[in-house]
């Protein structure tokens, strides 16, 4: 009997990752991971200015580095039974289009510009923007924003999209229409990029872009040309219609089938964002919270649309129908940073040592350095006088989105040092995933379980050891280390008709859960004290400190 065969695609911020499952029984045969080497390069970012660009050369390079890399690995056969790929990435990451879909940073004149590139998820340059839009949305004769969580992010879509026509006449006289990066690179494997006729992901349009039903589509062109007449037609170049994950994008192209040296059949389905088809490959049920833990968190979270779709959830990002699981309401949540937080902390402590004495001792001491911290601050007791951080340091996603926001860190003396330090910064990300189930739960949406997924969540046991305590709940860990990439490889398997659906294809692929986490029951009541003070800082920073001028932000 032939096997079947597919591939999960997954653009992360620093990489792709390349996945080769066999769909009938789940096994793994292939897996291959590529940085992109632009931006390792970090070429055309400015963390200064919160400016984060990736070149879509490192997307088309890096994907075809991966698959082959991945497919050279599982046995000859394998190759011509590959029967769908479908490919999931960070968003919101739109990226200019000329008249055929090509991004502009793909035609000479602009190859070096960043504005003609993908804008990363976590580009924050769209601040004024995303406050534009919300105070009109929120005056409006329909607040677009309500399906969103009732707050526009400068994170997403049609910020970015402002912002950048604004500052770039260039790109604004050369870009007819916009996409998002699980569109375009799942478009671009058909070889169909015309923006006018690919199909534009539910998640990504959803989410992001304000589309929903209920406006027939996106937000009216009235509404764009009041927030501003850079605006005014771009909605007729855009998309009114969607695609949930489980359909085709169409059939692979011949230059495309020929790079990866696959049959000329294979079936490229619809794209997503990463974590909306991580929590498919994490086995997300209704009201289970799939946290996917990495630089920074996506929650994702699914219920039937008969119990939970009547409610607008506010400061989430977004309830769009059939976003996760076709036919079920997927919801959206997340944290600006999480694992970049530590990343700070760690770059704090090596930065000098590299500067005194080199980069050897500086890479050396980086790879023990984390590791060490966390084995040190689990032995500390947990205490009601602990340091309280605040982890804002990216913004803060939800609830209630505001990017201007900073983090802190309260309660310093003489004898703090960087362990305890450690230990109060892990605690933060850990209180700023509280918030995200409490807002949930007042707003008449259980939560019966944390599942969590993510290189966090697969590397820290004194991380997540933490997060159970802090949430007072068990938390479960997905086994696969590539849950978005298996995710992506479940619905190319029902795009392509080998599973007639999704739960089928979860069913035969899933390689389950490899960790529990329960919480201790001492250190979750001191927990349930500090968290209180950790919302009564986070309130003074974001209500005194800042709005009384002590911190000028920019």
């Amino acid at each position: 009997m032939k096997e079947n065969y597919v591939i999960g695609i997954d653009f992360g911020t620093d990489s792709v990752r390349a996945l080769v499952v066999n769909a009938d029984t789940g096994e793994q045969v292939g897996t291959a991971v590529q940085e992109y080497p632009r931006w390792k390069q970090g070429k055309y970012c400015d963390a200064g200015v919160s400016q984060f660009r990736q070149h879509p050369l490192d997307y088309l390079e890096s994907l075809e580095n991966a698959v082959r890399s991945a497919l050279d690995q599982a046995p000859a056969a394998v190759r011509q039974n590959v029967r769908g790929i479908s490919v999931d990435t960070t968003g919101s990451t739109p990226v200019a289009v000329d008249r055929a879909g090509t991004p502009l940073a793909l035609l000479p004149e602009f190859a070096e510009n960043p504005n003609g590139m993908f804008i990363l998820w976590k580009d924050h340059t769209a601040n004024a923007e995303a406050e534009e839009i919300n105070r009109l949305a929120h005056s409006y004769d329909i607040d677009f924003t309500k399906y969103v969580g009732g707050i526009y992010s400068s994170e997403w879509f049609w910020a970015k999209i402002l912002r950048t026509l604004r500052v770039d006449e260039a790109v604004r006289e050369s870009a007819f229409s916009w996409v998002e990066h699980c569109d375009w690179i799942s478009a671009e494997l058909t070889g169909i990029t015309d923006p006018l006729l690919l199909k534009r992901s539910r998640c990504a349009a959803g989410h992001k872009a304000l589309w929903h039903q209920d406006f027939d589509g996106l937000p009216s062109n009235a509404f764009f040309r009041e927030l501003d007449p850079l605006l005014d037609g771009l909605r007729d170049r855009l998309f009114a219609d969607t695609a949930t994950s489980d359909q085709p994008m169409g059939t692979i192209s011949k230059a495309w089938a020929t790079k990866l040296d696959i049959p000329a059949d294979v079936v490229i389905g619809v794209g997503a964002f990463d974590a909306h088809m991580g929590a498919v490959g994490a086995l997300i049920e209704p009201y289970s919270l799939c946290k996917v833990i990495g630089t920074s968190t996506c929650d994702m979270l699914v219920a039937p649309n008969d119990e939970v779709g009547h409610l607008l959830i506010k400061g989430i990002c977004g309830q769009v129908d059939g976003s996760i699981v076709p036919g079920m309401l997927g919801m959206e949540a997340g944290q600006s940073a999480f694992g970049d937080i530590y990343a700070w902390f760690s770059k704090l402590i090596t930065e000098p040592v590299k500067a005194l004495l080199g980069e050897e001792e500086a890479a050396q001491l980086s790879k023990k350095l984390i590791p060490h911290l966390a084995e040190q601050a689990a032995k500390l007791p947990v205490t009601e006088k602990d340091i309280i951080a605040i982890d804002w340091l990216n913004g803060r996603r939800t609830p209630d989105a505001k990017h201007t926001l900073k983090g802190g860190l309260l309660g310093l003396n003489l004898a703090s040092d960087n362990a305890r330090i450690f230990k109060a910064l892990v605690e933060a990300t850990a209180y700023g995933s509280k918030a995200i189930v409490e807002r949930f739960r007042s707003e008449g949406v259980p939560i019966h379980q944390v599942i969590a997924i993510g290189g966090v969540a697969k590397k820290s046991a004194f991380v997540m050891q933490t997060l159970a305590d802090v949430l007072n709940m068990p938390i479960k860990v997905a086994t696969s280390e590539q849950a978005c990439a298996l995710g992506a490889a479940m619905f190319a398997s029902v795009a392509a008709g080998v599973h007639d659906h999704l739960q089928e294809a979860q069913e035969a692929m899933s390689s389950g859960f490899d960790a529990v986490y329960q919480p201790r029951e001492a250190q979750s009541a001191v927990y349930q004290q500090l968290y209180q003070k950790y919302l009564q800082a986070g309130a003074y920073i974001e209500n005194e400190f800042l709005q009384k001028g002590y911190l000028q932000l920019t």
